[in-house]
């Protein structure tokens, strides 16, 4: 898969950019506060349709403009692909191929791609929401079908936490609850069965990968933490029945609480080496290497499930790895994935990483090829 181009107007700082991307590797150089993120930014929205770090669309269009417009043309395989997104501040709109698509389930997964910036550290020493977002994203580029489900899944619990909250002033709509209740556990059992069948794929590309950069010495293991105990084997039946009685058993106090404490919502990702649980005992060195072994693991899976290698977004992680793992990321991508690079100078970037890369210059939005 590659990016043959990019064009962006009025996005964030960008006002406008028109960008052929006719190699492997791209690096954007600059100063932070520059734009550099917004591109690579952009290139995940049109893979994903949302931002990696803006709550809202309206973020992303420029200041005073009424709209933001990203294009790219996609080489897919043997044909080519146009994707477009537009953001108004009436909503956002994302099309293939000149039609527009309905749900956003029905736009991901033409253009897939692979994010690491610093942040994504915190895959291992972060909150388990961090975990759980990362499953979601990752899951929802090689099933868009799941985007769907788990929309699904968070609009019943929004509205279970509303019932909850009344039914502790009022009982006579418990009836309704009970409704609720089944509704809610078989959104849930698709999203279990979906998370528990990806961790389990992840799980091997991830053990082999940090094998490889230990030189043998750790294994990696992720194990997936529901809230109930969830079997990749189990029919979605049985694990939504088991929610139900679940949410039976703990009626009473989540209606004194008004909120739901049992489903995917409450899942985990746990990532040891051993017996040592990386979260709360691996150090900083074990850390990184474990979220860059994640990272890894994902371009593999991706390819293995779509037929296809996603495309790479590097936002100034390179600056965070030492020689050692810096060494093995770009070996590892070397020849199979198109790769796009920020950092605010070409300081320990080798020569023969720079022979074989575009480089660009990013100063206040602007965009010029590196002098």
């Amino acid at each position: 898969m590659r990016v043959q181009r990019l064009e962006l107007r009025h996005y964030r700082n960008i006002d406008h950019l028109d960008l052929t991307c006719p190699g492997e590797l791209h690096l954007f150089i600059g100063p932070n506060a520059q734009g550099k993120t917004n591109i690579l930014e952009s290139l995940y929205v049109l893979a994903l349709g949302k931002s990696h770090r803006a709550r809202s669309h309206k973020e992303l269009i420029q200041w005073n403009q009424p709209f933001a417009q990203l294009n790219a043309r996609v080489m897919r395989g043997e044909g080519m692909q146009r994707l477009e997104i537009r953001l108004t501040e009436q909503g956002k709109k994302a099309s293939r191929n000149g039609v527009e698509q309905r749900r956003l389930s029905e736009y991901i997964g033409t253009l897939t791609a692979v994010l690491f910036a610093p942040e994504d550290l915190a895959l291992v020493k972060g909150s388990p929401q961090v975990r759980r977002r990362f499953l979601d994203m990752e899951i929802g580029q090689v099933s868009p079908a799941y985007v769907h489900h788990l929309s699904q899944y968070n609009k019943l619990m929004v509205q279970r936490n509303h019932l909850l909250k009344d039914l502790f002033r009022n009982r006579g709509q418990l009836p309704l609850l009970e409704v609720l209740d089944h509704q809610l556990a078989q959104a849930a059992a698709v999203v279990w069965k979906k998370r528990a069948m990806f961790i389990g794929r992840l799980a091997v590309w991830a053990e082999e990968i940090h094998r490889a950069i230990t030189q043998g010495q750790e294994r990696l293991q992720l194990r997936y933490c529901p809230s109930i105990p969830v079997g990749p084997e189990e029919e979605e039946s049985v694990l939504a029945e088991r929610l139900v009685r679940q949410l039976e058993k703990v009626r009473e106090k989540e209606i004194a609480r008004g909120s739901t404490s049992i489903g995917p919502h409450r899942d985990d990702l746990q990532l040891a080496v051993g017996d040592t649980d990386l979260h709360t005992y691996g150090s900083q060195g074990q850390q990184r290497t474990a979220a860059l072994s994640l990272k890894l693991a994902e371009i593999e899976l991706i390819r293995q499930e779509t037929g296809h290698y996603p495309i790479l977004l590097l936002d100034d992680v390179l600056s965070e790895l030492d020689d050692s793992r810096k060494t093995h990321l770009l070996e590892a991508i070397r020849g199979k994935v198109q790769t796009f690079v920020t950092a605010t100078g070409l300081e320990g970037i080798g020569s023969d990483t720079l022979a074989r890369a575009q480089v660009y210059a990013v100063k206040q939005g602007t965009i010029s090829e590196w002098r």
